[in-house]
């Protein structure tokens, strides 16, 4: 039988903890306390001998403390999933990863987020354990690669890529990265106002080739929660970046997070192909003019010879304007597949790719913002086991 346990000076969070176990199958263990034990035998040695699969550690409770017993834990007891519970800082992020942990909690987190969190970090504790056969845990492949993808350019792929990680970064925090593969002229950087120490040229080689935990400490954090690998600083570096790197850092980064959103290129060079091979989602944006559309057209027809269409379509026309001399019937026939998303143009897109703060980490009400999260909303388990009557709502013409 599975077994929660919590450490924390705050008898109330306790009790919304003890609630929350409740709905899972297992027991729960609360030790109410302002103190942490020594190491990770004292704290299994109070137990009866059950299956620890996940650990709460605080609130009130010293976080250096918590994350140098979690850094702990997962030397001597991978297979278990610790939680940090304390109010999300971007200094505490960072180490908190490096030490293993898989979550952090907010202290003020209801009974059904407590309950959420308790879920995800069972279940990577099983498949953690599943993985213990060796001495060097097995990538697993489990998180979904998201390839945002348009043959050209100019039509706002990058400003979607940004919004949909900072959207799936509030499902799924600390559970996001975001990689630049427009490895000339990324603006990914630019777009969430970063200063990468780190990028991408870095990533590829070297130790973080081999090991997913160096890979990580060279991911740079954004405020909302999620991480971001950047394109090279200088483009040449660019050419030094093979095919078989990028697919291998995809692999790896799976493996890690939950979510993989990569920012293509325009077209379909080497680097592009090598990420389709990769993804279990392709986001494909066009614009509301002709060209655009007929390049979406192409690179359906190019990728479906080639054997790259990745398993889960989702379609989304930029810049919606009925004033276009387009329509989306229009749209619809040309490229021969449904539009899911439609993003109307709009002023407040440029002004918030100008300050670097994506409509999504924002409280907008911007008109292109509910399209945006209906984007989110795709990839979000709850909303794909429901029946979808209206995902494909009309017949394209051929």
């Amino acid at each position: 039988m599975s077994r929660f346990v919590a450490i924390t000076a705050d008898a109330d969070f306790e009790a919304r903890a003890r609630q929350a176990a409740s709905r899972l199958r297992g027991t729960f263990h609360g030790i109410v306390a302002n103190f942490l034990p020594p190491g990770p035998d004292d704290v299994l040695r109070t137990l009866s001998g059950d299956q620890v699969e996940v650990i709460l550690l605080g609130p009130g409770l010293p976080v250096d403390e918590s994350i140098r017993l979690a850094s702990l834990f997962d030397l001597q007891y991978p297979e278990i999933s610790v939680v940090l519970v304390t109010e999300s800082d971007s200094d505490i992020a960072l180490p908190a990863m490096r030490a293993g942990i898989r979550d952090l909690l907010d202290p003020g987190a209801d009974v059904d987020a407590i309950h959420v969190m308790l879920e995800r970090a069972s279940l990577a504790a099983a498949g953690r354990r599943r993985g213990l056969g060796s001495s060097v845990e097995p990538l697993s492949g489990s998180g979904r690669i998201i390839a945002v993808m348009s043959p050209k350019g100019g039509v706002g792929k990058t400003t979607v890529t940004t919004n949909l990680a900072v959207g799936l970064a509030k499902l799924a925090p600390m559970g996001v990265v975001v990689v630049d593969l427009d490895l000339q002229f990324g603006d990914v950087a630019s777009g969430l106002r970063l200063e990468p120490e780190k990028t991408i040229a870095d990533a590829v080689k070297g130790a973080a080739a081999g090991d997913s935990l160096v890979l990580k400490s060279y991911l740079t954090l954004h405020p909302s929660g999620m991480y971001a690998l950047c394109a090279p600083l200088n483009p040449v570096e660019a050419d030094q970046i093979t095919g078989e790197q990028v697919a291998w850092l995809l692999v790896q980064l799976a493996s890690e997070f939950k979510y993989v959103v990569v920012d293509t290129a325009p077209g379909l060079g080497e680097h592009v192909l090598a990420s389709l091979e990769q993804a279990t989602d392709g986001v494909w944006v066009c614009g509301m003019d002709i060209p655009s559309v007929k390049g979406l057209r192409t690179g359906f027809s190019i990728l479906t010879e080639l054997g790259l269409l990745p398993p889960n379509r989702h379609v989304v026309l930029n810049f919606g304007d009925r004033r276009s001399g387009l329509t989306l019937k229009d749209v619809e026939a040309t490229i021969g597949c449904p539009v899911d998303v439609v993003l109307p143009r709009s002023h407040a897109v440029p002004y918030s790719t100008n300050k670097g703060v994506p409509l999504l980490q924002e409280t907008s009400r911007d008109s292109v913002t509910k399209g945006l999260r209906q984007l989110v909303q795709r990839f979000d388990p709850a909303w794909e086991q429901r029946v979808h009557k209206k995902l494909h709502r009309r017949a394209v013409v051929q």
